[in-house]
């Protein structure tokens, strides 16, 4: 079940949250037990063989939390928490690095070890995240109520389980705890219907259709040329900011449905004016977490320039291995690392660049190593990155010469293979870069909402129109994460 399916938006959603105001007022418990069955629900909908494995992991986790939260010593606290850490790492690394690993051992000592195929368990790498935070906060005596029932319902609460935000139990469970949220409230219900309503639209109008021409183009890597190898990296640049984007929203909505309000995820990335700018805007609560929980404990940048700029590099590195099983993904996060570095250097050096050319370069910047993270090989990402050079020769598409009255040589002239119109995909972009560039993002628009007929006609629209596309439904692209 996925939030741009009928089943969830028309029947799993309403029910979920009418039973749970009704069992709000007849008693609390059995109000947040019915929510955490129906968010184990949400997610065994997808494969129920995976639901042991996260209802072991709560298990163990609230385990080592409740006792790390008593009054131990330091040496025998330092073992437990070692421990959770190792348990919950152990557990991701199998299930998503296992056959990473064997594939490299086998190609460095020209072995032949089995692979096990294992089907990455869905959201394991967010709640595990999740819940190693947990673990640490509860160690620094930071988490100062351990109940079961708590504990199980912030992990699964279904809108951020499957893809974030990834959220700290303090964010959580103390709204759940407030006796005023246990009834509807209407600013809620507006403000959460409306944000849903963008998210629904990001994903079913703009990032399923950048997907088309995505995926045509890094499928025929090989044949493109100028103008193909552009489309192709912007259509991915666009899908995977109105996917992820668009899911966060969804998610934010839907949690303000029962009047939870989880943290935000984006804030407008696309306009950030260097990379580490862009780094304090997408993903904002996977920063946030590799930021407390491994920066700041290396050391951050409390040392000497070069170890602050190692602990730059090792973030990255862990931000791009935790988002798949690949070396593309590795070189990403490198690459985003040393960009990192470069700009801090940069900036203590004292140099500057104007707000153009300085969001100029941090959006290529951005553009070029998404080709990294989409191509599922190196050859794909390198053939997909030389037709951005022109090394694959520059040809003009048919229509343009002919809308342009270009007078070129039949051999500068090529029929354009992407899509079936010409100008669709040009016409897009430019919408899509003013959207994430210079309008109000969701979340603006949704602080600054005044519940009025035109707010409503505009939700309406784009919900609505949203609704009859969903018979084509396509998962978020995190999901794969």
């Amino acid at each position: 079940m996925i939030f741009n399916s009928f089943e969830f938006i028309f029947v799993f959603l309403p029910f979920v949250l009418i039973f749970y105001f009704f069992l709000n007022k007849v008693n609390f418990t059995l109000a947040k037990i019915w929510l955490l069955l129906s968010s184990i629900f949400f997610y065994s909908w997808w494969n129920p063989a995976y639901l042991p494995l996260i209802l072991s992991s709560l298990a163990v986790n609230f385990f080592i939390g409740s006792f790390l939260g008593k009054e131990f010593s330091l040496k025998r606290k330092k073992i437990l928490l070692t421990s959770g850490i190792v348990f919950n790492v152990s557990l991701l690394g199998f299930f998503k690095y296992y056959d990473f690993f064997i594939q490299n051992l086998n190609l460095v000592f020209n072995a032949n070890f089995n692979l096990l195929h294992l089907l990455l368990p869905l959201a394991i790498s967010f709640y595990t995240f999740q819940q190693i935070a947990y673990l640490v906060d509860s160690y620094r005596s930071e988490t100062k109520e351990y109940n079961f029932l708590n504990y199980s319902l912030f992990v699964t609460f279904f809108p951020q389980l499957i893809a974030g935000p990834i959220v700290h139990h303090s964010q959580v469970m103390s709204q759940f705890q407030n006796a005023l949220n246990r009834n509807p409230n209407g600013k809620n219900i507006a403000m959460g219907i409306f944000i849903f309503s963008i998210g629904l639209f990001k994903k079913v109008a703009i990032a399923d259709t950048f997907s088309i021409w995505a995926n045509n183009g890094f499928s025929s890597a090989d044949s493109l040329t100028f103008f193909d190898g552009w489309i192709t990296s912007l259509s991915y640049t666009f899908q995977l900011y109105f996917d992820f984007s668009g899911y966060s929203d969804m998610a934010i909505g839907a949690a303000l449905l029962f009047n939870i309000s989880l943290p935000m995820n984006f804030n407008s990335p696309y306009k950030a004016l260097t990379i580490q700018d862009f780094w304090r805007r997408w993903h904002i609560t996977l920063s946030h977490f590799l930021t407390r929980y491994i920066y700041i404990p290396l050391g951050g940048s409390r040392g000497t320039h070069l170890k602050t700029y190692t602990n730059i590099i090792i973030i990255f590195f862990i931000s791009g291995i935790w988002h798949g099983a690949g070396w593309t993904f590795v070189v990403w996060g490198l690459l985003h690392g040393l960009a990192s570095v470069i700009s801090r250097a940069w900036n203590r050096a004292g140099f500057r660049l104007n707000q153009l050319a300085a969001w100029f370069l941090t959006f290529q910047f951005v553009n070029a190593t998404w080709v990294l993270f989409r191509a599922p090989d190196f050859q794909t990402a390198v053939e997909v990155l030389k037709s951005m050079a022109g090394l694959h020769g520059i040809k003009v598409p048919e229509a343009v010469a002919g809308a342009l009255q270009l007078k070129l040589d039949p051999s500068y002239i090529y029929t354009f293979s992407l899509a079936e119109e010409t100008w669709k995909p040009i016409i897009f972009a430019m919408a899509a870069l003013f959207i994430s560039v210079w309008s109000k993002n969701s979340i603006q628009l949704t602080q600054s909402l005044k519940p009025n007929p035109a707010a409503a006609v505009y939700a309406s629209i784009l919900f609505i129109y949203s609704a009859f596309q969903l018979q084509k439904v396509s998962e978020f692209l995190y999901f794969n994460f």
